[in-house]
């Protein structure tokens, strides 16, 4: 399970890493407003943890804008601000949870497991374009009847494809989706998950394919 965390306090921000690493999830960080839109809009995570205080853009501007743009992923607000009023705020702008700092391990955790409960009865768990199937829970590729499965960037890469079937999507646009802010990813990286990603619709057959836009990125397209 893949957790987004949007938090300026970067010490907090690896505090909360560490918390959900040691429970099993896999966590992106980024700590402003503005790259908690750009981050949240790939669609690639199962919460987002996200801070109202941010530079940019707070918290209840992402939470908003993220519904604007048909993102249903649960958020959950973490705020020193307790007020009512202020509560009130964020879950008129969509926010599904909201949690006051301070706060314990264990507390946050249960209010993870309470809102992925929740999420389970509304997130599809499959994607599908053309002849292709991405099975979000078990990482596989299925064209037909023959399967493989991918790695874990494979995966996320392959999720950016299929959740914006035929869009463009350029090299910094899947760096975005599908690594961390504090990586050093190159576009060389992109070329070489393309690549494997091509040979593995090569070996399922699939009529779909990801082709290059010269200069500008890549698309998913199907064929025939």
């Amino acid at each position: 399970m893949q957790i987004l965390i949007v938090e300026d306090d970067r010490s907090l921000a690896a505090a909360l890493a560490r918390i959900l690493e040691d429970n099993g999830y896999t966590v992106d960080m980024v700590h402003d407003g503005q790259q908690g839109i750009l981050y949240g809009q790939s669609d690639l995570y199962d919460v987002i943890i996200l801070d109202v205080m941010l530079p940019k853009k707070d918290g209840f501007t992402v939470t908003a804008e993220l519904r604007r743009s048909h993102i249903s992923t649960p958020i959950l607000l973490l705020t020193a601000r307790d007020a009512i009023p202020d509560k009130i705020a964020g879950y008129d702008s969509g926010a599904d949870d909201y949690m006051t700092k301070p706060f314990s391990p264990k507390e946050l955790m249960a209010h993870l497991r309470a809102l992925t409960r929740r999420q389970g009865e509304v997130v599809f768990e499959k994607l599908a374009v053309g002849d292709l199937e991405l099975d979000l829970e078990s990482c596989d590729l299925s064209c037909g009847p023959k399967t493989i499965r991918l790695s874990y960037k494979e995966f996320a890469v392959a999720r950016a494809f299929l959740s914006n079937p035929g869009v463009i999507l350029s090299k910094d646009a899947l760096i975005s989706k599908a690594w961390d802010a504090e990586s050093s990813t190159t576009d060389n990286n992109v070329e070489a998950y393309v690549s494997f990603l091509r040979k593995k619709l090569a070996h399922l057959g699939s009529t779909t394919r990801i082709e290059t836009i010269r200069k500008v990125g890549y698309r998913l397209i199907q064929e025939g």
